[in-house]
């Protein structure tokens, strides 16, 4: 069952220039790069449509000056899109008076965003509970939601530090723990980890799974790493020059991609970090011997230890756990050489 859209965008424009409202008028609400660069108009995002589903990871992913900041940040109306509509959880948020905007980003969305913008005079629970300071939360109950969010990032003991104190991963950690310390519905994080050594940023990309695992929440993250796309999303977007060049699931990326450059970018991503094992399995479960039973939405790279190391093949099991095919050794070596490219 397909979950609900919780975000919903629909032709987003984001210009800057000389009047831009008027100049989308002037060409039909669809002007041309020729007719953007006539006018000296920067076309930051361009028609861009996305719908965000209630729990999913959506990734937003491009180079630097694709636009995936500046649509994130007119997601959120930290930026006013020059057209376009923007509906969350069915209300549009073009329309929102401030007070409605400043309600909804309070209580309903979360925002990390790549430098830590901690405050330095203040301890990692004040930081944390800093939201609810803001929305005028007694102190007793700011505190105790600030605790539970520590802990669950891991940081039980550093309640009473400084920033100064912590790494740049405990930096992070302390960002995300005050982005959800208010519960939101919606989670924005902004290239969280690129500031990040490389060892310490994929620790924080298996702690956010760890994270999302527990929590569940629907989250939108910019990257513009490919690798970390397809670890984290489940859905892409890649976005170019401001226009969204294809959304689809990481496999569907990798195996099918819709343009030139989306060819391109994927070119170089071994199939096995992004096929799944319902995509490779043998369809049907005859009565045999099996060595277990294995997720149909893993992937073959993250499965092949288990698989390579049995003497028989796995059942592979959908969502509720019905067996719906199998996999062996041979099947899943045939996918990390090669052999098999969709």
């Amino acid at each position: 069952m397909e979950r609900p859209v919780i975000l919903d965008c629909r032709g987003v424009w984001k210009l800057y220039g000389q009047n831009p409202r008027e100049f989308l008028t002037r060409h039909n609400g669809a002007p041309s790069d020729q007719d953007l660069a006539d006018n000296r108009i920067i076309g930051a995002v361009r028609d861009a449509s996305v719908k965000i589903r209630k729990g999913e990871i959506f990734v937003i992913m491009g180079l630097s000056g694709s636009g995936k900041s500046t649509l994130v940040r007119c997601l959120s109306r930290l930026v006013e899109p020059t057209a376009g509509e923007i509906r969350f959880e069915g209300s549009d948020l073009l329309s929102m008076s401030d007070e409605e905007l400043i309600h909804v980003r309070r209580k309903k969305m979360g925002m990390v965003f790549q430098h830590f913008a901690l405050l330095p005079h203040l301890t990692v629970l004040q930081n944390a509970a800093f939201p609810l300071d803001v929305q005028g939360v007694d102190r007793r109950t700011r505190e105790e939601k600030a605790r539970q969010m520590i802990e669950i990032v891991g940081l039980t003991g550093r309640e009473d530090y400084y920033p100064r104190q912590l790494s740049g991963g405990q930096q992070q950690r302390v960002g995300i723990a005050r982005s959800l310390v208010a519960d939101p519905d919606l989670w924005f994080l902004d290239e969280p980890f690129s500031a990040l050594d490389p060892l310490i940023r994929r620790e924080m990309q298996d702690e956010f799974l760890r994270l999302q695992s527990m929590l569940h929440k629907t989250i939108v993250f910019i990257t513009h790493d490919f690798e970390e796309a397809i670890r984290l999303a489940d859905r892409i977007a890649v976005m170019k020059d401001g226009r969204i060049e294809q959304t689809a699931t990481p496999e569907e990326l990798v195996l099918r991609p819709a343009t030139p450059y989306v060819e391109e970018f994927t070119r170089h991503i071994p199939r096995a970090k992004v096929m799944k094992l319902r995509s490779v399995m043998s369809p049907g479960v005859p009565e045999a011997s099996y060595a277990g039973e294995l997720a149909g939405s893993l992937t073959v790279d993250a499965a092949i230890e288990q698989i390579d190391g049995a003497a028989h093949p796995f059942k592979v099991v959908d969502e509720e756990g019905t067996a719906i095919g199998t996999i062996d050794a041979r099947a899943a070596i045939d996918v990390m050489i090669g052999r098999i490219s969709a």
